[in-house]
């Protein structure tokens, strides 16, 4: 899904009002007296700034919740067992009275030294607040921070851009672009929906997974802001074989890389990982729904090239399939139940191939 920049514009650069527009009207179709939480780090204040003036002016209720720099490292590292190992009821009662929220990712370094046995206890407290949030409206986007730009290995002018490109404001109607995604990503359901056994290969990975009775999202920006994949619960009990995760993942900040998971019966039973194997070690121990797979996606979006170091923008690069360990999202039919839903990549364009019932759908990353 390849832009094309509408000449008409100014040169481009990133445009936090011009963002924060498409969030409120496109991403969280704001209306009148919707009490909305606009969440997210200090770095990102620009944008912060942009969607509550947005949405007042759309007649809705912003409720603004910033985090400082570090904050989940500090929950993490110092908070009393009590506090650490479970939400308090007032801020369960909080997310029930919002109609809907957008978390602005501002992506920072992460505190070195942070347990991520304590990191996994914060994440399933948590659970239930995500679970509310997730049963209204929401949406996730990001704030081109200059570590964003850094990890993307960009100048932040160039990350900037890059950003809008991946969100399609580069052209005069990113609503209109959008609509475009949808229709080619529903005429990509129709073919999966007609199988039943997906099998994913490359180098050091053949595994195979059921989706047969379970339903294909199609995702257009609508929750994830930029986007471009469709995804999928597969059946639980399902994943037979290897896997092996060729993109780098972040986990509460900490860096996974060369992750390889053997499933049996659709659970993990053999880990390791070239770096971060503690921090993958952590993850599968949270609860036993960490340990088994909530979601199958396939990224379509190929102006997206190269990994970021970001999930949001990794997932949707066209030729790459993610499976998340943990929760599945309910729409799809999915029933696994985890405090975690960790996204993990690998790249499919080379010596890739994903076959439904026997046959080769995509080869190479590109779709026959």
């Amino acid at each position: 899904m390849q832009t094309t920049r509408d000449a008409s514009l100014p040169p481009l650069a990133y445009d936090p009002a011009r963002h924060a527009a498409l969030l409120a009207d496109y991403c969280l179709t704001a209306g009148a007296g919707e009490r909305l939480l606009v969440a997210g780090g200090t770095a990102g204040l620009p944008l912060l700034r942009e969607v509550t003036r947005a949405l007042l002016t759309r007649g809705a209720r912003p409720v603004v919740r910033l985090d400082y720099p570090g904050q989940d490292d500090d929950w993490a590292d110092l908070a009393a067992d009590a506090v650490l190992d479970q939400a308090h009821p007032a801020d369960l009662a909080d997310v029930e009275a919002l109609d809907g929220s957008l978390r602005v990712l501002t992506p920072g370094p992460g505190a070195p030294g942070v347990d991520a046995a304590r990191r996994a206890r914060l994440t399933a407290a948590r659970a239930p607040l995500a679970a509310a949030r997730a049963r209204k409206k929401w949406s996730l986007t990001l704030y081109p921070t200059a570590h964003a730009a850094a990890q993307a290995g960009m100048t932040e002018e160039d990350f900037g851009a890059f950003v809008m490109r991946a969100m399609f404001l580069d052209r005069a109607d990113p609503v209109a672009a959008w609509g475009e995604v949808r229709g080619t990503q529903a005429r990509l359901i129709e073919r999966l929906t007609q199988g039943d056994r997906v099998r994913i290969e490359a180098p050091g990975t053949d595994l195979t997974l059921r989706v047969g009775g379970r339903s294909w999202a199609n995702s257009d920006g609508k929750r994830n802001m930029p986007s471009g994949e469709v995804f999928t619960g597969p059946v639980e009990d399902s994943a037979e074989g290897v896997v092996t995760f060729t993109v780098p993942a972040e986990y509460g900040g900490q860096v996974v890389r060369g992750a390889r998971l053997v499933f049996r019966a659709g659970e993990v039973v053999e880990f390791t990982a070239e770096e971060g194997e503690d921090v993958l070690r952590a993850a599968l121990a949270t609860d036993p729904g960490a340990r088994r797979l909530g979601e199958l996606g396939i990224g379509t979006n190929f102006g997206i090239q190269v990994p970021t170091g970001n999930i949001l923008f990794d997932e949707k690069i066209g030729g790459t399939v993610h499976l998340a360990l943990g929760r599945s999202y309910p729409e799809t039919g999915g029933v696994n139940a985890s405090a975690i839903h960790w996204d993990l990549i690998t790249d499919l364009r080379g010596q890739g191939r994903l076959s439904l019932d026997g046959e080769v759908v995509q080869e190479g990353g590109r779709f026959l």
